[in-house]
């Protein structure tokens, strides 16, 4: 399937505000998985999107030892891979979960990005292939996310630290909250423009509902696709802002995209964690769309995100708590050419 790049007449406000090299990566995307895709029966989307996934695969940095497993959990093993700088012992060890809507995505579809993840810092990276929907409804991809982040608290000894893209995002919170009274528990999260289940009358879901790559619409449709019969939004293992306690989760940073209605949902995760008297960090990058890791190659807003978002994984690990003051500080106005770290004084 093959979708035709999106003229300046389609573009409608995103047309000026996104960086032409932005766009040609949007019209790639597309012309890869086209909007219309979501018709298409579920194995059909997954093959298409395995294929656009592979033709974006920057291959794995020079040093970067991958090897896959499995984790053995009832009634079911799930895949694992796992990252490892040769001849570098690790300091800290990342649990990734990938993006995908709870729909797409393995150990491939990020494959690219966790070795870089690996190289860029010298952590090892375990990234987990959970069960997707609708064969498989939640709280199927929790289970298993919550499964594999056990398995290394059991087996390594190194700090953990939690990471999620989109829908790995999501995971990567309910699991931060299911365990954060476990004496293993993971010493700092980082999500990257997840959905948290928000409320969808905030700012960016309003601003941002049409925008490239990510509609409201399509985030209708992945939340329906995973949910059994009777699911409520606000079970907090669906949706993490739904939950009434944030005490006791770990150092968090939440990376979002401007254009993106989920950005809305990581101001409000930020707040939430500060008031219960945690410690967060919420960074809207200026410019960008949803899905922008994948960019990071030919878009140098995307890169220069990448980059900060690995520092904050590395600095996370170090347990440096500089990174996030619960003050930030005031900023006035988002700078032209990086991303504004928001405090609680600026929401």
């Amino acid at each position: 399937m093959a979708s035709a790049p999106c003229g300046p007449a389609r573009r409608g406000k995103y047309s000026g505000l996104l960086d032409p090299e932005l766009w040609d990566y949007i019209d790639r995307v597309n012309s890869w998985y086209p909007p219309e895709i979501v018709a298409a029966p579920i194995a059909e989307q997954r093959a298409v999107y395995s294929r656009m996934c592979a033709a974006f695969h920057q291959g794995r940095p020079e040093g970067v030892a991958a090897s896959d497993c499995v984790v053995a959990a009832a009634p079911h093993a799930i895949p694992i891979r796992r990252y490892r700088m040769a001849g570098k012992a690790a300091a800290a060890i990342v649990v990734y979960y990938h993006g995908g809507g709870f729909v797409l995505g393995d150990l491939d579809s990020h494959d690219d990005i966790c070795a870089e993840i690996c190289a860029g810092i010298g952590f090892e990276v375990v990234s987990a292939d959970y069960r997707l929907a609708p064969e498989h409804l939640h709280p199927a991809s929790l289970d298993d996310a919550r499964a594999v982040f056990e398995w290394v608290a059991a087996t390594s000894a190194l700090p953990i630290l939690l990471c999620g893209e989109s829908a790995g995002g999501n995971l990567a919170a309910a699991v931060a909250q299911a365990t954060r009274h476990h004496a293993r528990h993971a010493i700092g999260q980082v999500l990257i423009y997840p959905g948290l289940g928000g409320d969808e009358t905030g700012h960016s879901y309003v601003e941002h509902a049409e925008a490239p790559l990510l509609s409201l619409a399509d985030i209708d449709f992945y939340r329906r696709i995973r949910s059994a019969p009777g699911q409520s939004p606000d079970d907090p293992t669906f949706s993490p802002l739904r939950d009434h306690d944030f005490s006791g989760l770990p150092p968090t940073v939440i990376v979002t995209a401007e254009c993106d209605p989920l950005s809305s949902d990581g101001e409000v995760y930020r707040d939430r964690i500060l008031a219960a008297g945690g410690r967060a960090l919420w960074r809207e990058e200026p410019r960008l769309v949803h899905s922008f890791l994948r960019a990071r190659p030919t878009v140098p807003r995307a890169a220069e995100a990448f980059q900060r978002i690995i520092s904050n994984i590395a600095e996370l690990g170090a347990c440096d708590e500089a990174l996030i003051s619960p003050l930030v500080g005031e900023m006035a106005g988002r700078p032209e050419g990086g991303a504004k770290d928001r405090g609680p004084s600026e929401s």
